[in-house]
């Protein structure tokens, strides 16, 4: 890809957000309910190509278990307020009622409770007794601590997630995750990431993770752009990292790892452009957190929000639009893209001719930077 100048002593890559672009028709159409978005990991088959966020105001244990009887994975946070308090009702309550001016620091003093082993057990023993495949999400500095708990309670899908997480991380005060050493020793498949570059994402590929989350502080709780001044335009990222998975593919004589956009999805068409850039899955957060069952009650934070030392995001007001189902499967009461996910997903995959979703990676696009008014 071509760099541009920025200035005399500095050149760099032109990358692109899903704004940026557009999926073109071909010459062939298809009926909605000919097509198949089905997603598979592993030994999993899920009815839609969706992971939901281990983020608070996204995935409690009850919701977790809906979103699996509904098709999707639900991944809890494992480090959150359902693993740090028997009964965090309260808690949710008083984010919720926190003003501004005070919302950081108030839920840096509640987060501040330490993570306790014996309540992993109990909300992955409650998700699996549902039924539904169970995942939790624990971040780089504390996978080592608990996971053998999080083995032990039975978990089907392991998620390790941070806002940038690579296969060498080096520390002069703390010996750091051997993620290959980790995941070899480990009985069941890994999801890694975020990574946002094809060199960061083809080091994951070859610890043995079963699939790469792609991303760096896009989503819409996110400040790192403006704390760190980094960010990843995601449709490049994706691109990028689809790369790396092709190349890795020849490189290792066909083992398959899925990418899996992790961050600046808001609408079902930017749903739509992260598989068209590549991505096998996506991991939705504020989308799902505008569900009436949604645990943070029409509000969305991260893990960075509350950060004790710099945090690098926000609670943020995003409102309840419509109950999980509509939202994922419709009908939809909104006319911009934030409900009916999956059947705009697959109305999209018709007009364009495709029939599946690892079909659909190869359709057309075009840069047409989208400003809507």
């Amino acid at each position: 890809m071509s760099e541009v100048e920025i200035g005399a002593g500095k050149r760099g890559r032109r990358a692109y957000a899903f704004d940026d672009i557009a999926v073109v028709p071909s010459r062939r159409t298809r009926d909605p309910r000919d097509v198949n978005v089905q997603w598979s990991i592993d030994a999993f088959t899920f009815e839609a190509p969706i992971l939901a966020a281990p983020m608070d105001s996204v995935a409690s244990p009850a919701t977790v278990i809906q979103m699996g009887k509904a098709g999707i994975l639900g991944v809890l946070d494992l480090e959150g307020l359902w693993t740090r308090y028997e009964d965090p009702e309260p808690y949710y309550a008083e984010i919720r009622a926190l003003t501004d001016g005070n919302v950081t620091k108030r839920m840096q003093e509640i987060y501040a409770e330490p993570v306790k082993a014996e309540l992993i057990t109990a909300r992955l023993a409650e998700i699996r007794a549902a039924g539904v495949p169970v995942a939790g999400s624990l971040s780089p500095q504390r996978t080592q601590e608990f996971s053998q708990t999080v083995v032990d309670a039975g978990v089907d899908l392991f998620v390790i997630r941070g806002t940038t997480v690579s296969a060498e991380h080096v520390s002069q005060s703390t010996e750091p995750l051997n993620l290959k050493k980790f995941i070899y020793e480990l009985d069941v498949p890994v999801i890694v990431g975020g990574a946002s570059t094809y060199t960061a994402a083809l080091h994951l590929m070859r610890t043995g993770a079963a699939g790469v989350l792609v991303g760096f502080g896009g989503g819409a709780a996110s400040t790192t752009r403006a704390a760190l001044g980094i960010h990843a335009p995601m449709a490049t990222a994706v691109a990028d990292i689809a790369g790396a998975r092709r190349d890795y593919m020849d490189e290792s004589g066909g083992r398959y790892v899925h990418v899996i956009a992790d961050g600046g999805l808001d609408t079902a068409g930017d749903v739509v452009k992260a598989i068209a850039m590549g991505a096998d899955a996506v991991m939705l957060g504020t989308a799902l957190a505008r569900a009436a069952e949604a645990p943070g009650g029409g509000f969305h934070w991260g893990a960075e929000a509350h950060h004790p030392e710099l945090p690098r995001g926000r609670r943020v007001e995003v409102g309840t639009i419509a109950p999980l189902e509509n939202i994922l499967n419709g009908p939809t009461p909104t006319w911009d893209g934030r409900a009916n996910i999956v059947g705009a997903l697959r109305r999209s995959m018709a007009t364009t001719g495709y029939s599946d979703v690892k079909e659909f990676q190869r359709v057309e696009v075009v840069v047409a930077p989208y400003h809507q008014q």
